[in-house]
């Protein structure tokens, strides 16, 4: 019983003795009672936090005096169902010394072994390591407040394969420094964010304005921009309909619908329906802008000339025949409008009607808008590296952790 990956100093320690959950840990059943703790939910993959961060207010009501108390360090399995963790997520709370989660759907417990590493425990927990051992147990269907129908007793005798407790740490520290730069790197993609948010505040004219703030210098004396309706020099479109029947979970060419463009595809359709559709009816031309009109409203992306089909209505093109505007400039217009609010009024959905008598304020300078264009899309460049940079590192984390752990099948054969 040892990992692929093992540190030099640890190659000729003994192998890793295999032990129940239940053997180095205490379950936890003090409850709240009157006294006030802060209420604690928890967000799949991130980890345990208020019920104020996750709901904007506290939700316990009459059964918080039964909610369970736990410390900084513990940790408290949510018996729900996540794409991410089917079978239930384990987290342990870090960033409140104490806290109460509610007693109906989570089991909690406490390392009560000072020979195992918490954090150790926790980066198994966090690989989704119990979930393949968890699901043999699950009943079908769910209980009535919605959690997974599962016995405790199934929990407290997951089998978990450990080294000494020095191989423990030394593995903890070295996932820790790589979280902590992950997290690092993360900060460094929001500041990027945040500039490009501020200087597109700076490079577009305010609400009520004809001019920008901020101005390269060669186009200061170029007067106002224009002001005009889309639909007055460009036709909304859409892709030909696709029926249900004519998609797949799996298959040749990607199918996007509702706030799904530029993520994973919601289905696919067969190569000969795809070239048969986009030769016979409408469809996107390379630069053009990709718009979702419900879903995830108002996300813009420019099509890259890949294969793939859109659904009608729930996301649009704008086709653009004259570059009065340019293709490029009209990306980030488009991106800069506050679609949470149109025609004064909260919306979940973009009608043609709306986004053709949608007023957009432009340079009427070509190359002043090319200037714009390739600013904003110069940072575009640096978010998209930086992405990459953290996905890298994320992929790097999970092969790295499947090195250092043996895999839940060989613990439990």
């Amino acid at each position: 019983m040892v990992p692929k990956l093992r540190f030099p100093k640890f190659i000729k320690n003994p192998e890793w003795s295999v032990y129940a959950l239940k053997d180095f840990s205490n379950p936890i059943t003090r409850r709240a009672g009157t006294k006030k703790y802060t209420l604690l939910s928890i967000t799949s993959g991130v980890a345990l936090v208020s019920q104020m961060e996750k709901f904007g207010r506290e939700i316990a009501g009459g059964a918080y005096k039964n909610y369970i108390v736990i410390e900084q360090g513990d940790f408290a399995y949510n018996k729900s169902s996540t794409k991410q963790f089917p079978e239930g997520y384990i987290a342990k709370l870090n960033n409140y010394k104490n806290g109460a989660v509610p007693n109906s759907i989570f089991t909690c417990f406490r390392i009560a072994d000072e020979e195992v590493c918490k954090i150790f425990i926790d980066y198994i927990f966090q690989s989704n390591y119990h979930g393949s051992w968890l699901r043999k147990f699950i009943a079908v269907g769910a209980r009535s407040h919605g959690s997974l129908n599962i016995e405790d007793v199934h929990l407290w005798s997951l089998p978990i394969a450990l080294p000494e407790f020095a191989e423990q740490q030394k593995i903890a520290d070295c996932l820790t420094s790589l979280d902590d730069l992950i997290a690092a790197e993360n900060k460094k993609l929001e500041a990027h964010r945040v500039y490009k948010k501020g200087l597109m505040q700076k490079l577009f004219p305010a609400e009520g304005e004809t001019v920008p703030k901020w101005r390269f210098p060669e186009f200061r004396d170029s007067g106002e921009w224009a002001l005009k309706k889309l639909g007055s020099f460009a036709k909304v479109l859409m892709c030909k309909r696709i029926h249900t029947h004519e998609t797949s979970g799996d298959g040749d060419v990607p199918f996007y619908k509702i706030g799904t463009l530029g993520n994973q595809a919601d289905a696919y359709i067969a190569q000969e329906l795809f070239n048969l559709y986009r030769e016979k009816y409408n469809y996107p031309k390379i630069g053009e802008v990709l718009l979702t009109c419900s879903g995830t409203v108002g996300k813009c992306l420019p099509y890259d000339g890949m294969d793939a089909y859109y659904q009608d209505s729930n996301i649009v093109w704008i086709d653009n025949p004259t570059l009065e505007l340019s293709n490029e400039m009209l990306l980030y217009i488009m991106s800069n409008v506050n679609w949470a609010k149109l025609n004064s009024t909260t919306i979940t959905r973009i009608y043609g009607d709306d986004l053709r008598d949608l007023m957009l304020k432009f340079p009427k300078s070509e190359s002043e808008q090319q200037k714009i264009a390739g600013c904003l899309l110069s940072l575009d460049n640096q978010i998209s590296a930086q992405t990459e940079k953290i996905e890298t590192l994320k992929q790097h984390k999970k092969g790295l952790m499947q090195g250092l752990f043996p895999s839940a099948q060989e613990v439990t054969e």
